[in-house]
């Protein structure tokens, strides 16, 4: 879990689809659909990226098979609270994120931000 965290510190794309596994399952905080795989999962991520502002990690939970990364943000002027719920392989590369975000204001600021910059740049489009 931690290249998976020191890639989204430092908000690095690269990085951050480099620190997940192939076969990645990932269930977003908005959306009831479950994302699959590095390059579909990466592609939503770095949108991410680009959505969430002054986002900061603050706390860390482990048990033997998940971590729980703890997050403040900021989606215009919301303020949201939310966890990164994942598991990893043997590798270090996480193989399932869950993401959980609140208030549901907040989410819902989150959700129309996603739509507008995925309306700007659909999943698979080339990156400006």
């Amino acid at each position: 879990m931690e290249r998976f965290r020191k890639a989204v510190e430092a908000r690095d794309g690269d990085a951050l689809v480099a620190s997940l596994a192939e076969d990645i399952v990932f269930n977003s905080p908005i959306v009831f659909r479950t994302y699959r795989g590095r390059a579909e999962v990466g592609a939503l991520l770095r949108v991410v990226l680009g959505v969430l502002q002054d986002f900061r990690y603050v706390d860390e939970l482990r048990s033997e098979r998940q971590t729980a990364l703890v997050f403040t943000a900021r989606v215009g002027d919301r303020e949201l609270d939310g966890i990164d719920l994942a598991e990893v392989d043997g590798n270090g590369l996480v193989t399932r994120l869950v993401v959980f975000v609140r208030p549901m204001s907040a989410a819902q600021a989150f959700a129309a931000a996603m739509q507008a910059a995925l309306a700007a740049a659909p999943l698979g489009a080339a990156p400006p």
